[in-house]
């Protein structure tokens, strides 16, 4: 049988750049995202599987269940987010529900459905959040409450699946994206941006895959219910 790691948002910054990692550490993994085009490609250069799935579609997680009904998951990484940044005055409710839906709704659809397949591999599970669930940023009341109760799923679930399946989350600031281009195309706002970072620079995909892949790995046997942050520092000592 067929033992893989699942990649979700596996276009995006991170996740493409986590299953570049993962082949060069010969690590069959199963690639997951919405543009078939993108997605098609990247797994094709990395002899991956893969699967086109909008995570905000109903019964998204049964049509993937019968995808791998004959693959062991020895872990997943869920690289799904967003970066939707109003005034609250022009916020609506839709847009509280879809970034709650996405970034948490999906996730919980994803490790339920796959949670006996984990605990029979002591499988390890990697969720993201962001430095703007614990330091304030104006315009992000939408995000930064979705990826906390991301923070406290990831604990919760810590605690419910253990011993067998380990859950930990990956708390970037931001990122080079094609998500996040519409704030980093100016080089001059590039360059604030920058400077509000101990490290002085954005991050870049690798940086938070870097992290993900270690957790992903048995190197992390004792790991489990934490929040770590690949920030530059801002978080912390900025």
């Amino acid at each position: 049988m067929n033992k893989k790691y699942l990649i979700f948002g596996a276009t995006g910054s991170i996740g493409s750049s986590l299953a570049s990692q993962m082949h060069e550490e010969k690590q069959d993994c199963h690639l997951i995202g919405r543009n078939k085009e993108e997605l098609k490609e990247i797994a094709n250069k990395l002899n991956y599987t893969y699967s086109v799935c909008d995570v905000l579609k109903l019964n998204f997680a049964d049509k993937l269940f019968q995808d791998l009904i004959e693959t062991e998951i020895l872990g997943m990484a869920y690289c799904v987010g967003s970066i939707d940044l109003k005034p609250l005055r022009i916020t609506r409710a839709k847009d509280f529900v879809s970034s709650y839906v996405l970034n948490l709704v999906a996730a919980t659809d994803i490790i339920r459905t796959f949670q006996d397949n984990l605990k029979r591999n002591n499988g390890s599970i990697v969720m993201f959040s962001t430095v703007a669930a614990k330091k304030g940023f104006p315009n992000h009341s939408i995000i930064s409450p979705a990826k906390a109760a991301v923070e406290g799923l990831t604990v919760a679930l810590a605690a419910e699946l253990a011993p067998h399946t380990r859950v930990n989350c990956i708390a970037p600031s931001l990122t080079k994206s094609k998500m996040s281009t519409f704030l980093l195309q100016n080089l001059k706002t590039l360059d604030s941006i920058s400077k509000l970072h101990p490290l002085k620079r954005i991050g870049e995909g690798g940086d938070a895959a870097n992290l993900a892949k270690f957790l992903l790995s048995k190197n992390s046997s004792w790991i489990t219910g934490q929040i770590i942050g690949v920030d530059g520092g801002r978080a912390t000592i900025a």
